[in-house]
């Protein structure tokens, strides 16, 4: 949420969603940081978050604590174990039969945070239960792409909206064959 936090291709609104966060919006991401029982993250999500939450401050522990005691599994080509962050386990093998496997046998809810190219990945397998998203009152033409552009429709039901105070919408979705 800072202005130079990803620049990937010439990016130059960095932060710019920072602004559309209030009590409602900081509440959600609250509550499914710390009902989660387990992290799924892409590489880069993995290094932010590897640099900052160890060492995050006291106003910052409601998030801190959970992000830095429960398993974290990391979907990675690049880096090799052991993963400096504690409870960090690196993903072998085949991305969907890894997520699979971890769906099939853990216990509780496995969460996906930022990571658009794993998004992609897991949407392109069919591993996706439900989204969260916040939608920003804001039309930029450039950036991360969240969703492939494989020509798939992949149809979705809403199951939850929410209109914070900054224009921004909280909705929830799942696939329509859910």
């Amino acid at each position: 949420m800072y202005p130079d936090e990803d620049t990937e291709g010439s990016f130059a609104h960095g932060g710019g969603h920072a602004q559309y966060f209030d009590d409602v919006s900081m509440s959600r991401v609250v509550a499914s940081v710390t009902t989660a029982d387990s992290y799924l993250l892409g590489r880069r999500t993995y290094e932010v978050f590897a640099a900052h939450w160890p060492h995050a401050s006291a106003e910052e522990q409601t998030l801190a604590q959970p992000l830095n005691s429960r398993p974290k599994y990391v979907a990675s080509t690049t880096l090799t174990e052991p993963l400096g962050w504690r409870n960090s386990t690196l993903l072998r093998g085949d991305l969907g039969t890894s997520v699979r496997t971890l769906k099939q046998t853990g216990n509780g809810e496995l969460l996906v945070i930022g990571s658009s190219d794993l998004v992609q990945s897991l949407l392109e397998e069919d591993l996706v239960d439900e989204f969260r998203l916040m939608i920003d009152p804001l039309l930029l033409g450039s950036g991360k792409r969240l969703f492939p552009t494989d020509g798939q429709a992949r149809p979705l039901r809403l199951i939850e909206s929410q209109q914070t105070s900054t224009g921004a919408i909280l909705a929830t979705y799942v696939p329509a064959h859910a």
